[in-house]
């Protein structure tokens, strides 16, 4: 990224710097701007960028910034600054302006080109409104409007949904460009977790894998047999998120609720094997979460949990609220997965007991019941996925910009990462939509997945961590991603050491 914009990074101008370079109209040079999106630059936009400069000396392509394209819910697929730069390469173009506003009218008025080009289907016979707002503008100062011919014409978002181009180095680049962070900065950060004190508060899940082979299905009844070949057990949900952390090199301490029965013991006594101090809290009656998937032939055939969701009672509660209050923490991270320690009724009073100065962060995995993000006000870092943000705020159809910006103002807090699945995370920041940083994509880097079970855990783990100690969202969300891509990379859930992240991080840098 940074040898393609030291060599055309300088075509790259605000509209201040392109009037220095070409000066106000009227002017001797004739000068043709093309506006739009330029997500992908396919055949149609080259035809339409070649007729508009071959009709001008000067050739500036503006292109829409990143909060004002709505035109589906992962757009734009790349970020404004590596679309700048995709066109800054194009040899006949002459300069390239990123125009924060909705529309281009403002700007039109501002550089005053002496010929707007728009593409052949804004002339079909009836002239669009937005067109007519750019022609009476035009005719304000004596400027022409320029159909260019239509005879290629290919879709961006066609090609993307198609034919999606695997561009996340390179946006992954453009954001740590833009943000002036070098690749050193990213493996400082990985050695700034040791003096952290850190406590975990969730739900503690064992996540069983039951292998088979098929044998066959029953001759009366439509029923699948399989023959158990072997178990594995892994400590996850809140069990995992303490495990990286102390694989990442902080002190942390688990706080959580077990039942007195063996996979209790087997999440103590795997705990303490990797350094994880806990503190187990036992109830009556309620047994320890399991979650036992049955494998056949790498498919996930069905999934057995014993669980117990009823609410945690009020001595457990006031357990908790003595131990987060009067200890010593840095950090303190909710980890929820709805059964039995979050509720309507405890989250105000497990919040109110985090002191003032203590870095907070929670994050939502809700696969089976119900949760609400929202409930944990005034955190430092929430981490939902795509699927619990859009229930906290009742909205199905909103791009996921907007829907990131209003999760944070409904949450009131510092940084949303919304974790997305295949398609990454969308990270908010800044609820100011003139700050072109508010938000950002960090792509996902998982490659060759397995099991992506327990790779919200590691991203909360170290994006909490990271945060905590340099306040930074990218270099947060670029190490969580990592993480969690790791983690996609194992069956069942392993903790993720710094010098994993370290070979992935060499590895990026080195494409």
């Amino acid at each position: 990224m940074s040898k393609l914009s030291d060599a055309y990074g300088y075509k790259v101008k605000t509209v201040s710097e392109l009037l220095e370079a070409i000066g106000t109209f009227p002017r001797e040079k004739k000068v043709v701007m093309c506006h739009g999106v330029f997500d992908l630059v396919h055949p149609g936009h080259l035809r339409h960028l070649l007729y508009a400069k071959d009709k001008a000396n000067i050739l500036v392509a503006s292109l829409t910034s990143d909060q004002h394209i709505n035109k589906a819910a992962y757009r734009p697929y790349v970020p404004q600054e590596l679309r700048a730069l995709n066109l800054a390469a194009l040899e006949f173009v002459d300069y390239v302006i990123i125009d924060d506003n909705a529309t281009p009218l403002a700007n039109l008025r501002e550089v005053m080109p002496d010929v707007f080009a728009k593409g052949f289907e804004y002339d079909n016979g009836q002239l669009h409104p937005k067109t007519v707002e750019e022609l009476n503008v035009l005719n304000e100062y004596g400027g022409e409007i320029l159909f260019t011919p239509g005879d290629v014409v290919y879709s961006s978002s066609t090609l993307i949904e198609k034919f999606p181009p695997n561009l996340s180095v390179e946006k992954l680049l453009a954001v740590l460009d833009g943000e002036g962070i070098c690749s050193e900065e990213l493996f400082l950060a990985l050695n700034d977790f040791s003096d952290k004190k850190v406590l975990v508060v969730g739900d503690t899940i064992v996540d069983t894998l039951t292998h088979s082979t098929m044998i066959g299905g029953m001759s009366k009844t439509p029923t699948i047999s399989v023959r158990r070949e072997s178990v594995d057990s892994f400590v996850g949900g809140a069990g995992i998120v303490s495990k990286h952390i102390k694989a990442a090199g902080a002190n942390v301490e688990l706080l959580t609720v077990l039942g007195e029965d063996i996979l209790g013991h087997f999440v103590k006594e795997d705990l303490a094997r990797y350094g994880v101090t806990i503190h187990p809290v036992y109830e009556t009656g309620r047994p320890t979460t399991e979650k036992n998937v049955i494998v056949a032939a790498d498919y996930r055939l069905l999934k057995i949990d014993v669980v117990d969701n009823r609410p945690i009672s009020n001595r457990t509660l006031e357990t908790f609220i003595d131990i987060i209050k009067n200890r010593d923490y840095d950090l303190v991270i909710f980890s929820d997965f709805r059964h039995g320690i979050f509720n309507k009724t405890t989250i105000s009073e497990l919040v109110s007991a985090i002191p003032d100065t203590t870095f907070k962060a929670a994050d939502s995995q809700v696969a089976s019941r119900w949760g609400n993000i929202t409930d944990f006000k005034q955190f430092n870092l929430v981490c939902p996925n795509e699927r619990e943000a859009r229930f906290s705020l009742a909205d199905q159809d909103t791009g996921v910009r907007p829907l990131v910006a209003k999760l944070r103002q409904a949450s009131k807090s510092d940084v949303v990462i919304m974790k997305m699945g295949e398609r990454g995370v969308m990270v908010c920041r800044s609820d100011n939509e003139n700050d072109v940083r508010s938000s950002f994509v960090i792509d996902s880097f998982a490659s060759d997945v397995i099991d992506p079970v327990g790779a919200g855990d590691a991203l909360l783990a170290y994006a909490s961590l990271s945060l905590c100690s340099n306040q930074s969202p990218v270099i947060a969300a670029v190490l969580g991603s990592i993480a969690a891509a790791l983690e996609c990379a194992v069956d069942g859930n392993e903790p993720i050491l710094p010098e994993d992240i370290r070979l992935r991080l060499e590895k990026i840098f080195s494409m």
